[in-house]
C-alpha cells in the first residue's frame, strides 16, 4: 500500500469538471490558474475556473476541462505557483455519463480449466491491475499485470492448471494500490481471505424431478437456519449444525418420530427458505471461536459460508455439501428458496467493490456521505448499471450452478424497482415457477420514492412477493410493541383489518384500493427470525392467562396464516410453539436461544398435527390458494357474523378441488359463539380439536356453535 504526500486536492467530478481544494494554509487557498498535465508533463487540456467557494478548512474551485481525461490514465494539475497533485478520481464515478461509458455486459470473474485460467475484472478508474497468485499450501506468490480492455475491463489468460491457487487482484486507484478479493469468486480460503481457482465441474449434480407448482399461492414456505436446524443435541442429526446434517434423511427425537428434513417433508409444506447461506463474516471459520451468526454480514456473494462445512479449509467441500443439501431437499419434492442480502456489504471500506472501484457501488447522500438506509452502515446502489449486473449475474449464478428454487430479499427496499423486474425477468429465463420474495419495507435512502422496491410501489412488481406487516401486525399485534394484540389474541379493533387481510389485502369488497394487486404479492405471516417469536410476544401481552388460552391464540393466528389467500410463510418450529426465551434479536444470540428445540417438537406434537392438518387442507383444494383477485372476487364473500366472529365462503369451485363449497370461520372470543350458517350437509374438516381431509361430523343445522379461540373449516360436496 502507498500513499502520496498532497498540499492540495483535486478530484474529477463529472467527465469534463474538476473539484480543486486548495487549504488555507497553502499559499492563503488561492490560484489565479491551474492547469493539466499527463504523466509525460504535457498539458492536455484548458481548465476554466466556473466558480470559487470558501469552505471551512480549504478554497473550493470548481473547473471546466475543456478536454475530458481519459479515465484510467493518470493525470496531474499544476496550480499558479507551480505546486501539483494527482488527479483523483472523485464523483464522476457515480454520473450516469459514466454508467454510460463503461457498462461492461461480458462475463467477470474467472473461468476455469485444466490447460489454463482466464480472469476479467471491472476496474475503469485503476490505472494498473495486477493478478495475485499462490500455490496450494504455498505461502510465496507471484503477480500478472493484467491488460486494460474496452469498458474499463482489465484481463489475463495465465496458460497452466491453477487449480486450487489462491488469488486476488491488486488495484491502483488515486496513486494507492488495494488488495481485493475476485467479487464474482466461486470459492474462497477460510474466512474468505482470497479467492480459489476451482473446477466447477467436478461438483455437478443433477436436479431431482420436482412436483409441479403452478402459482406462487401454492407454497407453503417454512423459513429456517441451517445450524438452528439440527444443533440441538435430540435431532437425531449426525453433522449437527453443517449443510450435511441439514440434508440427513430419516432422522428421529428421542421417541422415535422425525426430526430435520424427513419432519418438514411429513409437515406438508413446499419450501424450504434457508437464512443466508453466501459467504459472510461473524464467524471464526476454522472453529477456533463458538460464535453463532444468521449470516446478514455478506462478504463473498458467489460463494457458500464455510462454517456450515465440515471441511472449511477445502475449497471444495462447502461447493459439496450445500449442493448436496439442496439435493437432499428435493429428492424430498420439496424447494428450496435462498435469503440473499444485496443490499449492503458488512463493512463498505474493506469490501472488494469499494476497494476495486471506490465510490462507485454504494450511495452516498447531497453531502457526498455514504448513505445508511439498511443501518448497518452502507446501501447497495442497484440503480447502477454494473451493481445491478453483479445482482442478476449473482441470481443467475445461483440458479443454474445450485438450482436454488426461489430468492428472498433482505431488505429489499433498498433496491430499486428496475433492478428487481430485471432479476424477475432473469430468473424466469431460468425457471418461470422460482419464487421472488422480499422485504419491500420503506427506507430512508436516496434514490426516488418511485423508484423504491417496497410495498408502496406492488403495482410496478406484478410477479414479486412482499412480507405483508398489515397481515402480521393485524392478526398478533404490532411487532414493536408486545403488549399490542392483534385480532388472534381478541382485538376486536383489528376486525375489519382481518377481514381484509384474509382475503389477500386486495380490497374485497371495498371501493378503495387493496395494499395489493393481487394475492401473490402478499406472503402472510406472523412470525419470522426477526423479532420476537409469537409464543414470546404472548408471554409478555396474555401473560395473565393460562397456558392452554395462549396456546389456542397461538393456533389461531398460525390457522389464519395457512387459510388466507396468498402465500403463507411459516418460522420454523412456530408449530410447536418457538421460544427464544423472550429475545427479539437473535442474530448473534448462542445456539440455546436460537435452536430448533425438538425435545418441544415432541411435548407439543398435538398441536403440530393440527397445523399439519391445516396444511392438508389447504394443498388439497386450489380455492385456497387463488393467484388472482379476479378469482378472489368471484368466489369469496364474507358472512354476516357478529363481532369477534369472521367467517367466508368461497363457492362454486368444485373444478379447483374436491368440494364445492368451502366454509371457513374464525372465533378469538375467550367464549362460545353461535353463528348462523348457509343451508347444506356440511362436511367439518377442523374444529377446536382436529384437523384434516378425512370429514370429522356433519352439520345440518342452520347454526353452529364455536367454541373459544377456533378456527372451523366445512366443506360441501
Amino acid at each position: 500500500m502507498i500513499s502520496i504526500k498532497r498540499n492540495f486536492f483535486a478530484y474529477l467530478d463529472e467527465m469534463n469538471i474538476m473539484t480543486v481544494l486548495l487549504p488555507y494554509d497553502y499559499n492563503g487557498g488561492n490560484s489565479a490558474f491551474f492547469s493539466l498535465i499527463n504523466e509525460h508533463d504535457q498539458v492536455i487540456s484548458d481548465v476554466k475556473i466556473l466558480n470559487r467557494t470558501a469552505i471551512e478548512d480549504s478554497m473550493k474551485y470548481v473547473c471546466k476541462i475543456e478536454r475530458a481525461p481519459i479515465i484510467g490514465g493518470q493525470y496531474w494539475v499544476l496550480d499558479e505557483f507551480g505546486g501539483k497533485t494527482d488527479l483523483q478520481i472523485g464523483a464522476v464515478i457515480r454520473t450516469p455519463a459514466f454508467d454510460e461509458a463503461f457498462y461492461y455486459e461480458g462475463a467477470l470473474g474467472c473461468s476455469y480449466t485444466n490447460e489454463g485460467t482466464s480472469f476479467t475484472v471491472w476496474a475503469p478508474t485503476a490505472t494498473s491491475v495486477k493478478l495475485k497468485l499462490m500455490p496450494e499450501r504455498e505461502t510465496t506468490h507471484e503477480t500478472v499485470e493484467m491488460e486494460r480492455k474496452e469498458n474499463g475491463v482489465w484481463c489475463i489468460y495465465v496458460n497452466r492448471d491453477l487449480e486450487k491457487y489462491r488469488y486476488s487482484f491488486l488495484v491502483c486507484i488515486n496513486l494507492e494500490w488495494r488488495e481485493a478479493v475476485d467479487p464474482y469468486a466461486f470459492s474462497v480460503s477460510v474466512n474468505g481471505e482470497y479467492g480459489i481457482i476451482v473446477d466447477l465441474l467436478k461438483t455437478k449434480m443433477a436436479k431431482p424431478p420436482l412436483p409441479p407448482l403452478e402459482n406462487p399461492t401454492d407454497a407453503i414456505i417454512y423459513e429456517t437456519h441451517v445450524r438452528d436446524f439440527t444443533i440441538h443435541p435430540n435431532s437425531g442429526v449426525t453433522k449437527k449444525g453443517t449443510y450435511l446434517g441439514a440434508g440427513e434423511l430419516n432422522t428421529t427425537d428421542k421417541e422415535g418420530a422425525p426430526t430435520g428434513l424427513s419432519y418438514v417433508k411429513n409437515l406438508g409444506v413446499t419450501h424450504i427458505e434457508f437464512l443466508p447461506l453466501q459467504d459472510f463474516e461473524g464467524i471464526d471459520e476454522r472453529g477456533l471461536i463458538q460464535e453463532y451468526n444468521w449470516g446478514y454480514n455478506p462478504l463473498h456473494f458467489n460463494t457458500p459460508e464455510g462454517s456450515y462445512s465440515t471441511a472449511p479449509v477445502d475449497p471444495y467441500a462447502r461447493i459439496r455439501e450445500l449442493k448436496a443439501m439442496i439435493y437432499a431437499v428435493h429428492s424430498q419434492g420439496l424447494r428450496v428458496i435462498m435469503d440473499v442480502v444485496y443490499n449492503h456489504v458488512y463493512i463498505r471500506e474493506n469490501s472488494s467493490f469499494e476497494k476495486i472501484v471506490p465510490g462507485y457501488y454504494f450511495r452516498h447522500d447531497e453531502f457526498g456521505m455514504p448513505s445508511n438506509g439498511t443501518g448497518v452502515g452502507n446501501d447497495f446502489a442497484s440503480e447502477r448499471l454494473m451493481a445491478r449486473k453483479f445482482i442478476i449475474d449473482s441470481v443467475k449464478f445461483w440458479l443454474k450452478e445450485y438450482q436454488i428454487d426461489g430468492f428472498r430479499f433482505d431488505l429489499m427496499g433498498i433496491l430499486d424497482i428496475e433492478t428487481m423486474n430485471k432479476v424477475r425477468e432473469a430468473v424466469d429465463s431460468v425457471d418461470r415457477t422460482a419464487i421472488i420474495i422480499g422485504e419491500g419495507w420503506d427506507l430512508n435512502t436516496p434514490i426516488p420514492g418511485n423508484q423504491k422496491a417496497n410495498i408502496s410501489n406492488h403495482e410496478h412488481l406484478p410477479r414479486i412477493g412482499h412480507f405483508n406487516d398489515w397481515f402480521r401486525d393485524t392478526i398478533k399485534g404490532s411487532t414493536f410493541n408486545l403488549y399490542d394484540k392483534g385480532y388472534a389474541l381478541g382485538n376486536e379493533h383489528y376486525y375489519e383489518a382481518a377481514k381484509q387481510v384474509l382475503a389477500g389485502s386486495i380490497g374485497l369488497e371495498k371501493k378503495e384500493r387493496g395494499l395489493f394487486l393481487s394475492p401473490v404479492q402478499s406472503v402472510n405471516y406472523v412470525e419470522s427470525h426477526d423479532n420476537h417469536t409469537l409464543w414470546d410476544k404472548l408471554i409478555v401481552c396474555s401473560s395473565t392467562l393460562e397456558e392452554k388460552i395462549k396456546k389456542r391464540q397461538h393456533r389461531l393466528a398460525t390457522v389464519m396464516v395457512l387459510l388466507a389467500q396468498g402465500i403463507p410463510f411459516l418460522h420454523s418450529g412456530q408449530e410447536f410453539f418457538r421460544t427464544k426465551e423472550g429475545i427479539g434479536n437473535s442474530y448473534r444470540a448462542s445456539d440455546e436461544i436460537n435452536r430448533l428445540d425438538w425435545d418441544r417438537k415432541a411435548r407439543y406434537s398435538e398441536n403440530v398435527n393440527y397445523i399439519k392438518g391445516i396444511i392438508r387442507i389447504r394443498m388439497d383444494h386450489k380455492a385456497f390458494r387463488f393467484s388472482t383477485s379476479e378469482e378472489i372476487r368471484k368466489h369469496l364473500t364474507f358472512l354476516s357474523t357478529e363481532k369477534p366472529v369472521i367467517g367466508f365462503i368461497i363457492e362454486d369451485v368444485r373444478n379447483l378441488g374436491p368440494w364445492n363449497r368451502i366454509m371457513v370461520l374464525f372465533n378469538p372470543a375467550q367464549k362460545e359463539q353461535t353463528v348462523m350458517i348457509p343451508k347444506g350437509k356440511w362436511e367439518v374438516l377442523a374444529d377446536d380439536q382436529k384437523a384434516g381431509t378425512t370429514p370429522i361430523r356433519f352439520v345440518y343445522e342452520y347454526s353452529l356453535l364455536l367454541t373459544p379461540i377456533s378456527s372451523y373449516v366445512l366443506v360441501c360436496k
